[in-house]
């Protein structure tokens, strides 16, 4: 078709108001059309692409002059001809442009690049976190972020492959923290679950590589089993030269069957020593955040032994604040590593023994030795136990057999403590049973 039909620029210039033409062709597709905008003309290309008839805007004259005019015909052309649409190609090539522009101010605004894997996961984290203890929310956004956004953050959520996902969890691996890396690909799994509900995802790349790590070791707490060693653990513990609260802290933490930072946080309003009975709030006990805030509280029930040592500190701490202070801020409850460096001091190693394992070493002597109930044991402990047929938690409370557990078990430490005869059960290799006090 015959091209450059407008013999000059200047044949543009010389249009005047009240033109009786509509356009003027250039050829080829390619047109002016008249006073489309004000007093501005129109470029326009027509042409045609999979057996469409189809327009193209080229820009208005004389922002658009007559050069450029054709050489926009001309790249268009090109496209056309490889069996590109043109209008198509330039939608495509804003939409670019704008997700462009929008990354680059995300980006100033220290944003993730929209629907990366970093923005989805950010998006389901805050989705979920009020489902969740701070503490433990803490954990999982952290892990994220030092383990997984620095090398994954940036990918489009919905092309990670299993390969690149492994890629970052064998570094994790790498560094000897199995199970960290097992977390890291859990929680992953959850965001990549979150993106497919979402639709920015068709797939989760993690469901398919649990086996494809290293599985961890599973370590419990050190605990002491062997009636022997833990009545030497226990005459330590009250010949210990450090503070009397941290002295107290060692005393209580056999007889109370709670975990470290339970015990360290009392505070003196939580204790009826008349009654024997420390009620613990459920804000403070392991459970998730549901629990936590509607719970019911624990119900810790006081030995003879306890009760006198409770009020033996009274007088250095009592009779409001924390039970078991700081020893320079007086506001704070003591360290969380204050029991166990008490018990590297008195040359009990951390394989040996550590403050929560007197948890397992009371699950374990408890039913062994004095042949308690190791329900009214589990609900001690405050474990969630399933009934016989596994259908339901049981929520059976057991308190009059809890304090006579309580008790016995105070007692039973008595003996142990001054030294009492054992013997081994079948697996220990001497000793011979506590002698009745």
């Amino acid at each position: 078709m015959p091209r450059d039909l407008i013999s000059s620029d200047l044949i543009l210039r010389n249009i005047k108001p009240g033109d009786a033409r509509k356009r003027i062709t250039d050829g080829d597709g390619l047109y002016l059309l008249l006073f489309v905008k004000g007093g501005a003309h129109g470029w326009r290309l027509d042409y045609t692409v999979q057996g469409r008839r189809k327009t193209l805007s080229l820009g208005t004259y004389p922002d658009t002059g007559l050069k450029l005019a054709r050489e926009k015909a001309a790249s268009a052309r090109q496209l056309v001809a490889a069996g590109i649409d043109p209008s198509e190609s330039r939608k495509e090539a804003k939409s670019r442009q704008a997700a462009a522009n929008l990354a680059s101010k995300r980006a100033e605004a220290g944003l993730p690049i929209l629907d990366s894997f970093e923005d989805v996961a950010r998006e389901w984290f805050n989705t979920r976190r009020d489902d969740w203890a701070p503490s433990y929310g803490d954990k999982i956004i952290r892990r994220l972020e030092v383990d997984v956004f620095p090398w994954l953050g940036r990918t489009p959520v919905a092309e990670v492959t299993p390969p690149q996902l492994l890629v970052v969890l064998r570094r994790i691996e790498s560094r000897g923290v199995l199970e960290t890396a097992h977390r890291a690909l859990e929680n992953c799994g959850q965001v990549f679950r979150f993106a497919v509900a979402t639709g920015k995802a068709s797939s989760n790349p993690a469901r398919d590589l649990k086996d494809a790590l290293r599985k961890p070791t599973v370590r419990h707490f050190p605990a002491i089993t062997n009636p022997v060693r833990l009545g030497e653990l226990l005459r330590a513990c009250d010949a210990y030269k450090g503070t009397h609260v941290v002295r107290t802290a060692l005393r209580l933490l056999p007889m109370v069957l709670l975990r470290p930072g339970e015990l360290r946080q009392a505070r003196w309003d939580e204790f009826d020593l008349e009654a024997g009975v420390w009620t613990v709030p459920a804000a403070r006990m392991k459970r998730e955040k549901a629990g936590k805030l509607h719970g019911k509280p624990h119900v810790v029930p006081l030995a003879l032994q306890a009760v006198a040592a409770l009020r033996d500190l009274a007088p250095l701490t009592g009779p409001d604040g924390y039970v078991f202070r700081g020893e320079r801020h007086h506001d704070r409850p003591m360290s969380d590593a204050a029991i166990n460096a008490a018990f590297r001091a008195m040359g009990f190693a951390k394989d040996e023994v550590t403050a929560h394992g007197f948890r397992a070493t009371a699950r374990t002597m408890m039913a062994e030795r004095l042949g308690e109930s190791e329900s009214v044991i589990e609900a001690q402990l405050a474990h969630a136990v399933k009934d016989s047929l596994g259908r339901a938690y049981n929520r059976t409370e057991f308190q009059a057999e809890r304090k006579s557990l309580m008790q016995s078990w105070a007692d039973y430490l008595d003996r142990l403590r001054r030294g009492a005869d054992v013997i081994a059960l079948p697996s220990e290799p001497g000793g011979r049973l506590p002698k009745a006090a």
